[in-house]
């Protein structure tokens, strides 16, 4: 079992690493990126042994991978979204985006109206679970601390 999720997690690793190349992210934070992505895949990886929901392991494995890019972002002095956007990357559903258009072209219309939706609803997991972590304030009470100034 350990086997392939050590591979699995290399793939994610080089595959963020190089999505955050095409995107022109500075070298010395590339391991960064690769890391974010490769947190992000194994909690998916474990929520699908346990569960296997493709929406839900997709809303818990972006939610640790925002918070590594949130730190990330702040122990390299860097913006977040150069450490989110690769991030994300291995759990975008490419292949259902995919399957939806070739059923879609096939004039499949149920299979591509399923396939959509299922991939509707991941990307807005998606985009829920980083909402969920970039709403959280990074000092709680700074807006306070500030006004008294």
């Amino acid at each position: 079992m350990t086997g392939p999720l050590l591979i699995q997690l290399a793939t994610a690793f080089c595959g963020t690493v190089c999505f955050a190349i095409l995107f022109h992210v500075p070298p010395r934070h590339l391991w960064c990126c690769g890391v974010c992505g490769m947190a992000g895949w194994l909690v998916y990886w474990l929520s699908m042994q346990y569960q296997p929901d493709t929406v839900v392991a997709s809303f818990l494995a972006v939610i640790p991978m925002a918070v590594s890019a949130r730190a990330c972002a702040i122990l390299r002095k860097a913006p977040v979204t150069l450490f989110l956007i690769p991030g994300i990357f291995p759990l975008v559903p490419g292949a259902g985006i995919y399957y939806t258009a070739y059923s879609f072209i096939m004039s499949d219309t149920a299979a591509a109206a399923a396939k959509g939706a299922e991939t509707l609803k991941i990307a807005v997991a998606l985009a829920m679970g980083v909402a969920v972590v970039v709403a959280i304030p990074l000092r709680w009470g700074a807006g306070a601390r500030s006004r008294q100034k």
